[in-house]
């Protein structure tokens, strides 16, 4: 493992001239260009403040304002996990014409991946962080950096470690993509997104939030910025061991199927 992660630095300035390729192709000849990356989660929490404010209420009340804080934040965590993992699942296929001719690290590919996204990620929490202290009229989300910092960092390693395993499946089974399709529009309403965790704790529902790490995530994210409060340690432990689990997994299937995925692309 220490000689494949050696080989991954060794080639950075070609994932880093993917990543900027990636950037540069998805805005090319846009008048917004990566600002186009904000609109979704902005638009999509407008949506659920025009619809959910008053019915969703956040505990703490604050209407709409609260309510747009808490879901912008969720938005953002949450578009990063899905964008990661769904485009996770083409990486390897993507790269195909690279992988038949260079012999490079397989874990490049979904790295370039997850690194695209992390750019719009990073974005979107810079606004947020900016809109709440502004609405809020606090310091806190600066203050409250040193705790997200390593909170994005984890998610970030097990972006890439859920991208890398989602890019192996779909080589042998090109149906992946659907599958993770689907499981994300399930997700998205099972997990504490346009609503509270307290409206699931009252239905008797909370167990499905403590075993969401999507909800986990959100929580060691958003909680810091928007509501200024740090989560239980147990949270923090479900996260790092979920992560150290998936990377584990993940590097065990590269070494397992780094020889023989050429022959099924």
């Amino acid at each position: 493992m220490l000689s494949h992660l050696k080989a991954v630095w060794a080639y950075r300035y070609f994932w880093m001239s993917l990543v900027k390729m990636d950037l540069m192709t998805r805005y090319r000849r846009s008048v917004l260009g990566i600002g186009w990356s904000l609109l979704h989660p902005l638009a999509m929490t407008a949506v659920f403040c025009l619809v959910f404010s008053t019915i969703m209420n956040p505990g703490g009340g604050g209407g709409w304002v609260a309510y747009a804080q808490v879901t912008l934040g969720a938005m953002a965590v949450w578009g990063f996990l899905r964008d990661c993992t769904m485009a996770g699942c083409h990486s390897l296929i993507r790269a195909e014409s690279y992988i038949r001719q260079v012999p490079l690290p397989f874990s490049i590919y979904p790295l370039r991946t997850m690194l695209s996204n992390l750019v719009h990620f990073l974005i979107t929490l810079a606004v947020i962080v900016v809109l709440v202290a502004v609405m809020q009229r606090s310091l806190h989300p600066f203050t409250m950096l040193w705790v997200v910092i390593p909170a994005v960092l984890l998610a970030t390693i097990f972006c890439w470690a859920v991208a890398t395993l989602a890019a192996f499946a779909t080589v042998y089974f090109h149906d992946v993509s659907h599958i993770v399709e689907l499981a994300a529009q399930v997700l998205f309403f099972a997990t504490p997104i346009i609503y509270q965790r307290e409206f699931m704790d009252r239905k008797g529902l909370g167990w499905l939030v403590d075993v969401n790490p999507i909800a986990q995530f959100i929580d060691i994210i958003r909680d810091p910025l928007v509501k200024g409060t740090i989560p239980d340690v147990t949270v923090y432990a479900y996260a790092v061991g979920l992560t150290a689990g998936t990377v584990g997994l993940a590097i065990g299937v590269i070494a397992w199927l780094q020889k023989r995925v050429i022959f099924h692309l």
